[in-house]
């Protein structure tokens, strides 16, 4: 297939998506697919347009191409009035797919996927309107909720209702401060007491105007991949210290990771299925990833849907997915195929 791996972008989490898409273009290069690596938003200047899916092609240059760009990411967002790079959309149309490889705000948000619908371009994940649902946490804790999915108590307020008293909203302390539309963790700050909860509101109403302010729920971490509306293995999140926070994500040797986790044959089906059950409660087609919490009693609650999870060496769903059998290739091909049924 000629495919477009799209990375990059404006996102805090733009460093990460790079080495997704990388790490992606490489193994579909590896099976045969013609495919290449493009930054959404700083794009191409020269394609040649005779051939712009070769058979050869130089991944790692193409990565290191993106990576030139990121200091001057704030600069071009100042002077430029489209989103999309230069030669990215045109690139696109010629694609039998698009991977999405992009993470946060301007990729997994829906804004990128509804452009492509109305362009009739193909693309793997889930379509505008799931992804515009679970990009915001506070909408994704009310379809939980509506839905049977169990999920801490908690508030979104934007900043000119915030509230100073965590009583007057219902919580005690401990309690969880996150950016509403964030990812990869950033943003997301744990307050025990009153002067580290209007620090955590100072720090994280500084990334957007709308935070969630939930309860601390204290317990183990899990993540559950759910793959056409099948969950895959849970996996167990441990970081050796703090919480899974985004220098535990992404630091090697940081975290130890389970996978399957140790879990009764009954609390794995029960989060499997809740799994299942909050990604059908927004609405996710192909493929997402879900994050839990678990308290020692055995009650669990789910936190959010990632709608494009990451995709890294160290990342979640690869990891689940290897429990299966499944190499990283594989599960690549696996997540275009999936992709394509809403196309038939």
């Amino acid at each position: 297939m000629k495919i477009v791996v799209l990375a990059g972008g404006t996102s805090t989490e733009r460093t990460i998506s790079i080495i997704s898409g990388t790490g992606i273009c490489r193994a579909l290069r590896q099976k045969g697919h013609r495919a290449v690596l493009v930054d959404i938003f700083c794009g191409l200047e020269k394609v040649n347009w005779e051939d712009p899916f070769p058979d050869q092609y130089d991944v790692e240059a193409a990565s290191s191409y993106m990576t030139g760009f990121n200091g001057q990411i704030e600069q071009m967002k100042k002077e430029r009035k489209s989103f999309f790079g230069p030669n990215v959309l045109k690139l696109c149309e010629l694609a039998d797919m698009v991977f999405l490889g992009l993470h946060g705000a301007n990729g997994e948000d829906g804004k990128v996927q509804a452009a492509f619908d109305l362009m009739g371009i193909k693309y793997t994940g889930t379509g505008y309107l799931s992804s515009a649902m679970a990009m915001d946490k506070g909408i994704t804790k009310q379809m939980f909720l509506f839905n049977h999915v169990p999920a801490p108590r908690g508030i979104s307020m934007r900043k000119e209702e915030m509230a100073r008293d965590v009583s007057a909203i219902g919580l005690s302390f401990p309690v969880v401060v996150k950016t509403c539309c964030g990812g990869s963790s950033v943003g997301v700050y744990i307050a025990n007491d009153q002067k580290e909860y209007e620090k955590a509101l100072e720090d994280a109403y500084s990334y957007e105007d709308e935070v969630v302010v939930e309860e601390y729920i204290k317990g183990r971490e899990f993540s559950v991949g759910v793959v056409d509306g099948k969950a895959y293995p849970v996996i167990e999140i441990q970081p050796l210290e703090g919480f899974y926070d985004y220098r535990n994500k992404y630091q090697p040797g940081s975290t130890i990771e389970t996978c399957p986790a140790h879990l009764s044959p009954e609390l794995t089906g029960k989060m499997q299925h809740y799994a299942e059950e909050g990604a059908r409660a927004l609405g996710m087609e192909g493929y997402c990833r879900l994050d839990f919490m678990m308290k020692e009693n055995g009650d669990m609650y789910c936190l959010e849907a990632n709608t494009l999870p990451g995709m890294t060496p160290t990342s979640l769903l690869p990891q689940e997915a290897q429990a299966l059998g499944m190499d990283f290739a594989d599960l690549c091909e696996e997540l275009i195929r999936i992709s394509l049924k809403k196309y038939q």
